[in-house]
């Protein structure tokens, strides 16, 4: 006898003697549904009661099993008696199956019964409307994952495959485009579950997740394993061998027949040296500096007046308070999932320039790297760009914050603000076989002597505008390319009258957009690195650094509520977890 089928046994034996004793006290306990196939590997019950909507594809769900379990080893009891939910009955079986259940479909005793087998090792597989059950019960709700929220008509869609790893999808291709009837849920599971399977919310009409909407997942639950699936509302599902893969590789996992990586996202993980957060180092406020710095533009009168339509969590804080802003900023990073800052940097012995060496200091305690920004301060010239380069590298090089490329020889990345400003950049050539220089433009003419381009732009994310050509290119001739992807632009308290157009952020929808354009090789052109504009440009309101759910009032400062579904504080970090989902998706991308 395997290993593997021991703990059936196991099972078998416990729940025999279970029924004896049952027996034994003249039936006080429910005597266990007949096992289908008392010869099978394992065995799984497949429970389908309704106590709402009823689905019709229920038959077609258990005779699909049935022929599963047949020509995989594993046998199917069908029931829809809650009088199964007993620890004696429960015992015999590998797995339990919630086949399109609705409603309220067991009482306390039953729950308690079935949190116990699951929590000691058994397992769980939901299929469709098994979350439209036991909306009363929040274990249920762990187990599950997400509840129901609602449902446009059925139509086609692309299933986005994100794991392609675990037996239930390692038949499929990274893209999936079939017709179902698409839950929306209560919640986001993703962050305790491990997603499989998310829509692409732009393939089809009333997706309501703000384009982040997992459709397919696992986790572990106690000592048990949990599988759901919102896939398999129509009959026609459970004749597709697609699908019937998916609930053989779904049955398989739950039942402990074969091993799979269902843990939740790992929220310690190293950040991603690939994706890249305009910094601002540029803030200063008098019980730090001596006097408010960057806060008061546009005339505004710090702390409640600033520059900003948007007010930071921390208030107008200062750049070099190290051990407190800055920390906190630091850890937001790490949180958004990105390892890299791109250093706003003014010239040598600037401002920036001075608190250099903290930022690296806070950085590096963190495990963020720092890249650089170098902007268009008065003198500037290709001559003297050369100059700062080398100056930095001297000076920062060995820092452990100092950020080196792996992939790319291990050299430092400079990002070079308004490029176009000087037309012969030849003096780069000094420089650039040490280290990675970016022009700012997509424009490929304008990029002699760089080492690559970037946009920084965050209106032209959302149309991306020759994203395609320059990534092309880019990757053509071994050059970096690093579009710029914001979740939106509003100056009007910064800029009093600037007539540039802003961009909203929609609740999330625009950051969604350009990360979206990014990533699509037929738009985005195949990043290398992706750059977000920006951690902390409050005065351009397009900062993903948390801002103030309860900024002071009389100013008509914006916050984040709504943004991908919360509110509250619980807005003020919505584009933080954006950004790390984002990047997850990002590096899952680079490995396929």
């Amino acid at each position: 006898m395997t290993r593997r089928h021991l703990p059936t046994l196991l099972r078998r034996l416990t729940s025999a003697l279970a029924a004896l004793t049952a027996l034994t006290l003249g039936g006080l306990v429910t005597a266990p549904v007949a096992h289908a196939g008392a010869d099978a590997s394992y065995d799984v019950l497949v429970f389908s009661r309704t106590a709402g909507f009823r689905h019709d594809s229920i038959p077609a769900g258990i005779q699909a099993l049935r022929e599963l379990g047949a020509a995989n080893d594993f046998s199917v009891t069908a029931t829809e008696d809650p009088g199964a939910f007993t620890a004696a009955n429960l015992a015999g079986y590998d797995a339990v199956v919630f086949l399109s259940t609705t409603g309220d479909v067991l009482d306390t005793t039953q729950q308690s019964a079935f949190q116990s087998y699951i929590d000691s090792g058994g397992g769980y597989l939901g299929v469709h409307a098994a979350a439209d059950t036991e909306y009363d019960w929040p274990y249920y709700g762990q187990l599950v994952g997400a509840w129901f929220k609602s449902h446009p008509a059925i139509q086609q869609a692309t299933v986005v495959n994100e794991d392609r790893a675990h037996p239930a999808t390692a038949h499929l291709d990274a893209t999936w485009s079939r017709t179902d009837e698409w839950y929306n849920y209560r919640t986001n599971p993703r962050a305790d579950v491990h997603v499989l399977q998310s829509l692409d919310e732009s393939s089809y009409s009333g997706g309501e997740m703000s384009g982040d909407h997992p459709i397919t997942w696992c986790h572990p639950q106690g000592q048990g394993r949990s599988f759901y699936t919102g896939l398999g509302h129509t009959q026609e599902s459970y004749a597709d061998p697609a699908f019937r893969s998916l609930l053989l590789g779904a049955v398989q996992y739950v039942s402990g027949a074969v091993q799979a990586d269902c843990g939740a996202p790992d929220t310690q993980a190293d950040p991603s040296t690939n994706v890249h957060l305009f910094y601002y180092p540029w803030y200063g406020t008098p019980s730090v500096n001596g006097d408010w710095r960057h806060w008061q533009q546009g005339g505004r009168t710090p702390p409640d007046d600033i520059g900003a339509d948007l007010y930071p969590a921390l208030g107008p804080y200062d750049s070099g308070d190290f051990a407190g802003a800055v920390t906190q900023q630091m850890r937001w990073i790490q949180q958004s999932g990105a390892g890299v800052i791109v250093y706003s940097w003014w010239g040598q012995g600037s401002y920036e320039d001075g608190l250099a060496q903290g930022v690296l200091d806070a950085a590096a305690a963190k495990g963020i790297k720092v890249a650089w920004h170098i902007e268009p301060y008065q003198g500037r010239t290709p001559e003297s760009v050369a100059a700062d380069i080398a100056y930095i590298d001297e000076k920062y090089g060995s820092h452990p914050g100092f950020y080196r490329a792996a992939e790319h020889g291990n050299k430092p990345a400079f990002y070079v603000f308004e490029s176009l400003r000087s037309t012969d950049w030849s003096a780069l050539d000094a420089v650039t076989g040490d280290n990675i220089v970016l022009a700012q433009t997509t424009d490929t003419t304008k990029i002699a002597h760089f080492s690559g381009l970037y946009t920084y732009d965050g209106i032209a994310g959302a149309t991306a505008p020759g994203w395609k050509q320059a990534g092309d290119y880019a990757k053509a001739h071994g050059l970096i390319w690093s579009p710029s992807v914001a979740p939106g632009y509003i100056d009007d308290r910064a800029v009093p009258g600037n007539t540039t157009p802003t961009l909203g952020r929609a609740e999330g929808a625009t950051y969604d957009k350009e990360w979206s354009n990014a990533l699509d090789p037929a738009i985005g052109g195949s990043p290398t690195w992706v750059s977000v504009t920006s951690f902390n440009e409050w005065h351009e309101g397009s900062s993903v650094e948390p801002a103030d759910a309860s900024p002071p009032p009389g100013h008509d400062y914006q916050t984040y509520e709504g943004a991908y579904g919360t509110s509250g504080t619980a807005s003020e970090t919505a584009y933080l977890d954006r950004t790390a989902y984002w990047t997850a998706r990002f590096e899952a991308a680079r490995r396929r």
